[in-house]
């Protein structure tokens, strides 16, 4: 075990015994999310400390519209689709990816923008759309791709473009007349997306709902020095950002990414599952480069979300609802057949419980303590 942990344990354990009350903290990023689990960090926590997950997984956050408008794209002849893996199992309104290229349709997992922009250099005969999903750390990839096919004049590759902006959803959680909502206490702030942003970008939320913000990283000391700095600021009355990840985010981020996405994209309101449409959180591409828009090259109607009845994403990403408190979770919801996309991505809520929790709540020593929360 990490020499800093017992460290860490004993003083968040003292802290939350000084709050005297339940205290809960919202792990906005997917990674920190299954890191948790993978480091048995719910296991350290006091009883009165509860860790709920945020709209960070960027596969959980893509509206349902936006995948049936690349089941569009991918079932046209003459088109090639690019994609990242996690994508390819979450499902639409006429099922998913995965089961579409099962019938014939080219789509092809890849690993950057830029593997989409070769596979377009290599089959001129074809369109190929890239489905560009993700936050602030992947859209400079994006952006640069862009570039270069504008710049080299692929006129046979577009992109259909997702990509989503953190703050403004984290500020959405706090701004809401929802009664349900999560009632947090503190934000434990994505490590990769403020490389990008940097740890000046959560300034706002300490400054609008005097939220204490922690930037910090994945491991297990980093994730326990976030929460002991957030718990610390609970006990002492105040709110204030704190960076504890200071070796790699810097409080202005990193500002060639920055200056190469503001050149690209523009910002704009846009849908995120289940939560409707949040201002200013998305990003378009800016007229110069409208070209490499697909929707517009393809002509897609992008149509409503009909999300299943049952399932609960878009509450689990609220931190409204725990995974085990969905009916569907571990029945007819599992890794193998996922209904929602909190089950299908390596970084999702459901799939983190699934994987590290699975017999919640019988004998799971977290789901007692929620039992009970």
């Amino acid at each position: 075990m990490n020499g800093k942990i017992p460290t860490l344990r004993t003083e968040l354990h003292a802290l939350c015994e000084r709050i005297g009350r339940r205290v809960q903290f919202m792990e906005v990023c997917g990674t920190h999310t299954m890191s948790v689990f993978r480091n048995g960090i719910r296991a350290l926590l006091p009883n009165n400390l509860r860790l709920v997950s945020g709209p960070g997984c960027p596969v959980c956050v893509t509206a349902q519209r936006y995948i049936d408008a690349a089941l569009d794209i991918a079932g046209r002849s003459g088109v090639m689709v690019a994609t990242y893996g996690d994508m390819m199992r979450v499902p639409g309104r006429s099922g998913s990816l995965e089961r579409l290229r099962a019938t014939g349709a080219r789509i092809q997992v890849v690993n950057s923008a830029r593997a989409a922009l070769q596979m377009a250099r290599v089959h001129p005969d074809c369109e190929v759309v890239f489905l560009a999903v993700g936050f602030e750390t992947t859209a400079p990839a994006t952006a640069a791709t862009i570039l270069e096919a504008d710049r080299d004049g692929v006129e046979n590759f577009s992109a259909l473009i997702c990509h989503k902006l953190v703050v403004p959803a984290m500020l959405a959680l706090l701004e809401t007349s929802d009664p349900d909502g999560p009632g947090l206490d503190g934000f434990l702030c994505p490590g990769h997306v403020s490389v990008i942003i940097g740890a000046n970008a959560y300034q706002p939320i300490v400054e609008r709902h005097a939220k204490p913000c922690v930037v910090a990283g994945f491991e297990a000391d980093q994730i326990l020095s976030g929460l002991v700095h957030l718990t610390r600021q609970l006990a002492q009355g105040r709110a204030t950002l704190e960076n504890v990840y200071s070796a790699v985010v810097s409080a202005e981020g990193n500002t060639v990414a920055q200056e190469l996405v503001n050149r690209v994209f523009v910002v704009a309101d846009t849908v995120w599952r289940q939560l409707g449409t949040i201002p200013q959180s998305g990003q378009e591409l800016a007229p110069p480069y409208e070209h490499f828009d697909a929707v517009r090259r393809f002509e897609v109607v992008i149509g409503e979300d009909e999300d299943h009845a049952e399932c609960r994403c878009g509450e689990m990403i609220q931190g409204k609802v725990q995974p085990w408190q969905c009916p569907l979770f571990g029945k007819e919801c599992t890794p193998l057949s996922p209904i929602g996309p909190c089950m299908v991505s390596s970084e999702g809520t459901c799939a983190a419980w699934y994987k590290y929790e699975r017999d919640l709540p019988d004998r799971s020593v977290s789901a007692v303590r929620e039992v009970g929360w």
